[in-house]
């Protein structure tokens, strides 16, 4: 038995467990839009990657919702690296001067805005608030201030993973397609009390 964990399997015969990327990137942009931010950009990785255009679909959907668009007018996608956030950071400075968050696809990428911001003389939450997705500790603490991030919660997606494994062996397959939630991660980079 195969059971595919963090990217779904193309075959619907077979079980893929995932993070529900979308809910994550929703909690992502619904918590921005909660602390009073209406010109959020989205930087994310390679558009051709999967995680990407689930994460940009959402986000755009949710500010849609909310009678929004995105600040300057796209998404940036770029590559999951700490310099492709940097570069975008300038992007977003110059396309959408009057940006006040910035949500974006990995840590590695909120690493690189956070310090162009800082370079650029903008403050972090005070002028624009920043949130990642992926928790990634080493990420997330060395940041400045710490990063509010969505968590994938990559532990309980390997035990339910493990679980209908140990099920399909024992002759009781579920095959399909299980999202498991993310949750958010508040810190001080959009929270400037924590």
């Amino acid at each position: 038995p195969v059971v595919c964990a963090l990217t779904p399997s193309e075959r619907e015969s077979d079980l893929s467990v995932t993070p529900d990327e979308a809910q994550g990137a929703r909690l992502a942009v619904e918590h921005l839009i909660a602390c009073g931010r209406t010109r959020i950009a989205h930087i994310t990785g390679p558009v051709r990657h999967h995680s990407s255009r689930v994460r940009a679909r959402a986000f755009e959907e949710t500010l849609a919702a909310a009678g929004l668009s995105p600040a300057g007018g796209q998404v940036h996608y770029g590559e999951w690296s700490e310099p492709w956030g940097r570069q975008a950071a300038h992007r977003v400075l110059n396309t959408a001067p009057g940006c006040d968050a910035i949500f974006c696809g990995s840590d590695q990428i909120a690493r690189g805005v956070a310090d162009s911001l800082r370079e650029a003389g903008r403050a972090v939450p005070e002028d624009i608030a920043l949130v990642g997705f992926d928790n990634w500790d080493v990420m997330v603490t060395a940041c400045r201030p710490p990063l509010t991030t969505v968590d994938m919660d990559l532990g309980e997606l390997g035990r339910a993973a493990a679980m209908r494994l140990l099920e399909a062996i024992d002759g009781r397959p579920r095959p399909g397609l299980q999202r498991l939630p993310c949750r958010l991660v508040v810190r001080g980079s959009t929270d400037p009390q924590r």
